[in-house]
């Protein structure tokens, strides 16, 4: 286990530079299938829809994530309740798990809808979740964990990130526990769409 964490840490710092490179690919080079066309309930939701400009805001993540995952959606759901309903409908907030074996399209709508109303949980299959992660440089690792009824845990990165509706990274910001920061990026990732060319 300890070792297993040492690797994750040598592949978080890392990140940075995976995430720069994977960025600049498209969706067809980073995998066969498309990895927009994902499931929330019993809907099919395409990510990079591009007659919903709205600014996406994801956390990848997973239902069975017992800190870092609810902390996070949490952060994110106050920072929503901070901003006024006109930027919020600039916004998409998306919970993607990283754990489709477990987490059904529906567990993962439910989960997010949890936090807030306008989070909606989507989940992948596993060759999707595998790709989106390898294109905006998401870390994560599949932990045994022996004697648990929950039989495996998901080490992965925390990071909200924000794309245009093509798909383009905009930004990320790190795990916080203060929404301020994230409600600072939300002003001023959406003043910057709004600036004139």
């Amino acid at each position: 286990m300890k070792y297993q964490w040492i690797i994750l840490a040598l592949a978080l710092s890392a990140g940075f530079i995976t995430s720069v490179i994977v960025d600049r690919q498209s969706p067809s080079e980073v995998a066969g299938e498309p990895i927009n066309l994902l499931k929330s309930g019993k809907e099919d939701i395409d990510l990079y829809n591009p007659e919903d400009e709205r600014i996406r805001v994801i956390y990848f993540g997973y239902t069975h994530c017992p800190d870092v995952c609810p902390t996070s959606l949490a952060v994110l759901s106050a920072a929503l309740k901070q901003i006024d309903d006109q930027q919020i409908n600039k916004l998409w907030p998306i919970f993607i798990t990283l754990d489709p074996e477990r987490d059904t399209p529906e567990k993962s709508a439910q989960y997010a809808q949890y936090f807030h109303k306008k989070i909606i949980g989507m989940t992948g299959d596993a060759d999707q979740t595998k790709a989106l992660a390898e294109k905006y440089g998401v870390l994560y690792m599949r932990t045994e964990l022996e004697g648990s009824a929950l039989e495996y845990a998901v080490d992965h990165s925390s990071y909200f990130y924000f794309l245009r509706a093509d798909g383009t990274l905009v930004e990320k910001v790190q795990h916080t526990l203060n929404p301020n920061i994230l409600v600072d990026a939300i002003n001023r990732i959406l003043a910057d769409e709004n600036a004139p060319a």
